[in-house]
């Protein structure tokens, strides 16, 4: 048997629209969504990286993408607060630093590869500098971020599952993540960022969906499952550029091009891994096919003025330039499950996907600028032949303030779904038909969150966590099961707590 049947941590494709497996028709789509991106629309980004005024959505507060108007414990400190005046000296001259430390403790109390628990925490320090106040130098910011990440992961241990448990999970290690300069012109309607950048910063975001521990939320599966390393995403950033304009006020479109494989190629010779592959996110890796994405965003609002409702809608489309397994196929157009196949996949040029998100408060507190109830909703396909995972949705629903006396805390509800692409599905069939050892058929993973943020101080806040998931991985073989039962579903509960400093 000479069959790539990969375990769940390394799977790459979900699900068959047979629209996406036709490379000409995949064109038309794609230059369809260029079209509607020329002319979309979207709010203009303050300094935080949220779309627009009329897009301020009524969410929590984000625990992956700390953003700089998020509240700070050190007005809870007091005095100490500001050891030496150190702080308040360095922002006097247009220089900030933030300290956020993330810990929880995840574990799955049914189901997954095994049962078992791991604490995981992430301690980010982020550097900006004003360079304007700073050196004079109008309209530039620098922007600088490193990790020291610690302790177990849940899913890669325990879970074996593709929506990974939580948006800090990752190897072990101490690296840098984002180091860019920004430059905004014409009274910022238009910016211009270089450097070491995070497509997941910008692009792909639901600020509703900033709520939720699991990292599909963030990232969402279908990228991080089938680009090179993952994609240029927590915790591996690449060097990039992006090009951001906003016409109007409620208008922005944000083009961003960087290295296509954050971490390089995997070979027989070195670790599959990426983290190891880039160890300290100090790579600086500028010769891989490239990888672009682009979004257009339309802020608007719902309703009577004195009332009315802030909403997001946003468009984007993605391809990379490199090369890709076929899921099924060897060189000779063979299954890979057959026994006279090579066992090479055959290698398919490009990928692409496209997608959509929808962000909308559906009710605020009277009197109240971020109290009240917010839904978002994420879709996202991409070709069936070429990726793990080919339709992706997302979905939920965050309440902020309801509880009488706790005006910030939020509690939420999501679901995300993933589809194994039929052609990851037919190699399957085609073990047991052509190799004689049967394995589960790989049809899709599914999950629910149900999260609850309350805010201690200002800059300190406590989450328990419940998730479900339903086919880890499509539903495989547990690894771990000597009968080669399917791993099976999931139940976890979690305690994350957050400060920011």
């Amino acid at each position: 048997m000479r069959v790539r049947y990969a375990p769940s941590s390394t799977l790459n494709g979900l699900g068959n629209i047979r629209m996406w497996s036709e490379p000409r028709r995949w064109s038309a789509i794609a230059g369809l969504g260029v079209m509607l991106l020329a002319t979309g629309a979207a709010a203009q980004t303050p300094p935080g990286g949220q779309d627009g005024p009329a897009g301020a959505q009524i969410s929590a507060q984000s625990s992956e993408r700390e953003e700089p108007q998020q509240p700070s414990i050190q007005s809870a400190l007091g005095p100490y607060g500001d050891p030496g005046g150190l702080r308040g000296t360095l922002q006097e001259r247009g220089v900030t630093y933030n300290l956020v430390y993330i810990g929880e403790t995840l574990g799955n109390v049914s189901g997954g590869m095994r049962r078992g628990a791991v604490y995981q925490g992430r301690l980010d320090l982020q550097l900006d500098a004003n360079l304007d106040r700073l050196v004079g130098w109008q309209g530039a910011t620098f922007h600088t971020n490193a990790y020291v990440i610690h302790g177990g992961a849940l899913s890669r241990s325990y879970l074996g599952n593709l929506f990974v448990s939580s948006g800090i999970e990752a190897r072990p290690s101490e690296r840098l993540f984002e180091l860019w300069l920004d430059q905004e012109l014409f009274n910022r309607k238009v910016s211009i960022r270089a450097g070491q950048l995070a497509a997941d910063t910008e692009f792909l975001v639901s600020e509703t969906a900033g709520l939720f521990v699991n990292a599909t939320f963030g990232w969402p599966t279908i990228t991080a499952a089938n680009l090179p390393s993952g994609g240029p995403a927590y915790p591996l950033a690449a060097p990039g550029i992006r090009l951001k304009l906003a016409p109007t006020e409620d208008l922005t479109l944000r083009f961003g091009l960087f290295d296509g494989d954050p971490a390089g190629p995997q070979t027989r010779f070195n670790d599959p891994d990426p983290l190891q592959r880039n160890k300290t996110g100090t790579n600086f890796r500028t010769r891989d096919p490239a990888f672009a994405i682009t979004e257009a965003a339309y802020a608007y609002r719902l309703g009577p003025e004195a009332s009315a409702l802030p909403g997001t809608a946003k468009l984007g489309y993605w391809r990379h330039f490199g090369r890709f397994d076929d899921q099924r196929l060897d060189e000779s157009g063979l299954s890979l499950a057959d026994a006279a196949a090579s066992g090479t996949p055959r290698r398919l040029r490009g990928n692409d996907g496209i997608y959509g998100i929808l962000d909308q408060a559906i009710y605020r507190v009277p009197g109240s600028d971020d109290q009240g109830v917010s839904v978002f909703a994420r879709l996202s396909a991409s070709p069936s032949d070429r990726n793990l995972v080919d339709v992706y949705a997302d979905g939920g629903i965050a309440l902020k303030g309801m509880i009488p006396g706790r005006s910030k805390d939020t509690v939420g509800l999501g679901l995300a779904y993933g589809r194994i692409s039929g052609r990851a599905a037919a190699l399957d069939r085609d073990q047991e038909i052509l190799a004689g050892s049967p394995i589960p058929v790989r049809t899709s993973e599914a999950m629910l969150e149900i999260t609850y943020q309350a805010e201690i101080v200002p800059g300190f806040t406590l989450q328990p966590d419940f998730q479900y998931i339903l086919r880890p991985s499509g539903k495989v073989a547990n690894p771990r099961d000597p009968d080669g039962r399917r791993i099976g579903d999931a139940a976890v509960l979690g305690l994350r707590a957050a400060v920011r400093y």
